[in-house]
């Protein structure tokens, strides 16, 4: 491609009485030689955008430079056609006029050098490259309960062919022995029908739908658009490909028997709230050990929720799940008594209604309390023991029943026998000796099955099924997309993803569905889904030099990278996020994006003026994620926040992407300190790519070995991880570093 350049200043919003424009045009003109470049006073109004086209249809400009607000503002009047135009945009607006000192020379040395990265990132960038593969626009939904049904019936309903694939003989889920659904409509006090079998009735005679019963998927290959699916049902093997997958295979209860002191198993007059409402739904309620309708029932709420030897998270519905039991026991006999010991009372929205007309019946006792024990008594009774009690009294209360409120388990993958098969399959590629290598590589064998748990049965080279969290729910960024999985193109829904009653999941479907389409339209354009949502670049690779390393395919977070068996990255482009972490993972550098590479950073930070040590103007360069980081800087920005023009800033995709070679050219080209600043990571963690940030910590150790070989105090180097809304601690970590690398003192290879 020959490239025609064009440079476009704007001098509205501040930036003109902060910088002299006139100046950084003369950097574009003379030390670059843009053939075009002009200055403009609204670059986002109608005449700036008219002059851009008329200079694109007249000049035969394809490769521009805009240098004017945040790339995070105003897109849709800087979108161009990435095939046909290389755009790049330059913050001068909230990173130089709106928060460096008016008319200074360090304010505009910071414009300046921000424009001459814009320049060499756009020199160094190629048009991207519109791909047409085949693309299947087919939904496959796992799951066929009340999350499955609803997530087929709205995909559907969109236009899309759906298969729908579920374990048992029939539809329904939990919800087909469900006697009564919660209120959902005012005065939100009376009980409704759970309406799954017209659910049922409308998908099994959807004609966009296709059903599997008794079914089971036993292989799951390719990538999104293209996801070819082996089916077995009533013994014979059906191939279907889907271009994306909605996972909503439910929940179950708690184990039961786990919470021996509260009395399961001690009699059978104490069952779970999922026995209760079957027994509701098969017509009565009656007591286990001899058939007779109960007197008085006692709930014990949180059993194993919230608690950390058993469930540390809350199950959500259980509350409103015995306030609908205490209902039904009413139904059958008026003068049966209730006892309701809960932890806290949790009946969000309109469902407090609901709480407080159950907690206005008289013959319901609700209490806050722990139950210590539950006994056999003489009579045939139960006896439970109650502390912790509002009045401060402990309580004994004879009842004839016992209805443990269960927690929720998602019917996901075994989370635990996953980690420990990734563990050590790891430790079998990277041990410290031989033997631990051996023992790793046996112990992993023996995990391969995964205990038998799988559902998807994916071929991935990172395991056959979804990545989960500790508690077991298959992992998504929790903040921003909730029904993401670190499986491109597969989404979670309902129990399987968090608990929640029947009306959240039908609307957790809706949500899952809208996303599943999502991503097949945008494959079917070879454009990326979150956070990079229409990025048509994809990560190329150079393979005549990969050593086999394994680096990339091991760190990628989202599986996008299978091997073959000497351990060549095999991609799989449609998995891809475009966040770049196996970029920043490739110690031969042979990865890289047509306008994202390690090359063009390099050049970037290279484009950068390093002042001579006698003028005392220290440099620091600063890495900063784009989703969390850099929009921090931009709301100091918008804030009007002042920090040290010293600065200059790179947004990298993901911190994970951040390749230790950059740190190393920095140092070594006379920076005087680098800073770091990426999402949170941990057990919440809020980086958009999952793991990038931790990643990116991990690779920092090699960094160390970098310092001490150029002889180089540690300090100069620094990482932080802070959330967008830490905007107002964001230029204090600057201004505070600054300080520490002028008491430090210059890089001694400045001037090199």
């Amino acid at each position: 491609m020959d490239k025609k350049l064009a440079v476009y200043i704007c001098s509205g919003c501040s930036i003109g009485e902060t910088v002299d424009v006139e100046k950084m045009a003369k950097v574009a003109e003379k030390e670059y030689k843009a053939p075009i470049c002009r200055v403009h006073p609204c670059l986002c109004g109608k005449e700036g955008l008219e002059l851009i086209q008329k200079d694109m249809a007249a000049e035969g400009v394809n490769t521009m430079v805009i240098a004017a607000c945040s790339p995070r503002v105003k897109t849709a009047a800087f979108t161009f056609d990435p095939t046909a135009v290389i755009a790049e945009r330059v913050n001068i607006r909230e990173h130089v006029a709106w928060c460096q000192k008016p008319k200074d020379e360090d304010t505009q040395m910071m414009a300046e050098d921000y424009l001459r990265m814009g320049i060499v990132k756009a020199q160094k960038s190629e048009l991207l490259e519109a791909v047409s593969d085949p693309i299947s626009k087919t939904i496959l939904v796992v799951g066929g309960g009340i999350t499955g049904i609803t997530s087929a019936l709205e995909a559907a309903a969109a236009g899309y062919e759906v298969v729908l694939v579920e374990k048992q003989p029939q539809l329904g889920g939990f919800m087909s022995f469900v006697k009564n659904r919660l209120p959902q409509e005012p005065p939100y006090q009376g009980l409704e029908p759970n309406g799954i079998a017209e659910k049922i009735q409308q998908v099994l005679y959807n004609p966009k739908v296709k059903v599997f019963t008794s079914a089971k998927i036993a292989r799951t290959s390719g990538q999104p658009g293209q996801f070819d699916v082996t089916i077995e049902a009533e013994g014979k093997a059906t191939e279907v490909r889907v271009g994306a997958i909605v996972m909503a295979t439910g929940w179950k209860p708690y184990d039961a028997a786990k919470l021996g002191h509260l009395g399961y198993g001690l009699s059978p007059d104490v069952v779970t709230n999922v026995e209760f409402e079957k027994m509701a739904a098969s017509g009565q309620i009656k007591r286990p050990s001899d058939g007779k309708a109960p007197e008085s029932v006692l709930f014990v709420q949180c059993a194993g929720s919230r608690d950390k030897e058993h469930l540390p998270y809350c199950s959500s519905v259980c509350c409103l799940a015995t306030l609908k039991h205490a209902t039904y026991i009413h139904e059958q006999n008026a003068d049966a008594k209730v006892f309701i010991v809960y932890k806290d009372m949790r009946t969000p929205a309109q469902n407090e209604r609901f709480y407080r007309f159950a907690q206005d019946h008289p013959l319901n006792f609700l209490t806050k309390g722990e139950v210590a024990k539950v006994e056999k008594s003489g009579d045939g009774k139960l006896s439970v023991s109650v502390t912790n009690t509002l009045l401060g009294e402990d309580l004994l209360i004879p009842v004839d029943m016992v209805v443990l409120a269960a927690g929720m388990v998602p019917n996901s993958a075994d989370g635990e026998a996953i980690r420990a098969f990734e563990d050590a399959k790891l430790k079998a590629e990277k041990g410290d000796s031989e033997s631990q290598r051996a023992d790793a590589a046996k112990k992993a064998d023996e995990l391969k099955c995964h205990q038998g748990t799988e559902i998807l049965n994916l071929t991935y080279r990172q395991g056959p099924d979804l990545p989960v969290l500790r508690h077991g729910f298959p992992d998504s960024h929790f903040v921003c997309f909730p029904y993401e999985t670190r499986r491109t193109g597969i989404y979670a829904a309902g129990c399987v993803r968090a608990p929640m009653d029947s009306l959240h999941a039908e609307d957790d479907a809706l949500g899952a569905a809208m996303k599943a389409v999502q991503s097949v339209e945008l494959a079917s354009k070879g454009k990326a889904v979150h956070p990079r949502s229409q990025d048509l670049s994809f990560p190329s690779f150079f393979l005549q030099r990969c050593t086999q390393c394994k680096r990339c395919t091991e760190e990628c977070p989202f599986g996008t990278l299978d091997e073959d068996e000497k351990g060549t990255p095999k991609p799989n482009p449609y998995r891809c996020r475009r966040c770049g972490i196996c970029m920043g993972a490739c110690p031969e550098r042979i990865i890289s994006f047509k306008n994202y590479s390690v090359d063009m950073i390099a050049s970037m930070i290279k484009s950068i003026e390093i002042p001579p040590e006698e003028d005392e103007k220290p440099r620091v360069l600063v890495f900063m994620c784009e989703n969390d980081a850099y929009p921090a800087l931009d709301i100091a920005g918008m804030n009007h926040v002042m920090y040290d023009p010293c600065v200059r800033i790179i947004p990298l995709r993901c911190l994970g992407s951040m390749n230790i070679v950059w740190i190393a050219d920095a140092l070594s080209s006379g920076f005087d300190g680098v800073m770091l600043f990426g999402c949170k990571y941990g057990d919440d963690y809020q980086c958009h790519f999952a793991k990038g940030s931790e990643l990116a910590n991990r690779r920092l150790d090699n960094v160390k070995e970098t310092l001490q070989r150029l002889q180089l105090e540690k300090e100069r180097i620094e990482v932080h991880q802070l959330a967008i809304n830490e905007y107002d601690k964001l230029p204090g970590l600057i201004n505070k570093f600054m300080d520490l690398i002028r008491e430090i003192g210059p890089n001694p290879y400045k001037g090199f």
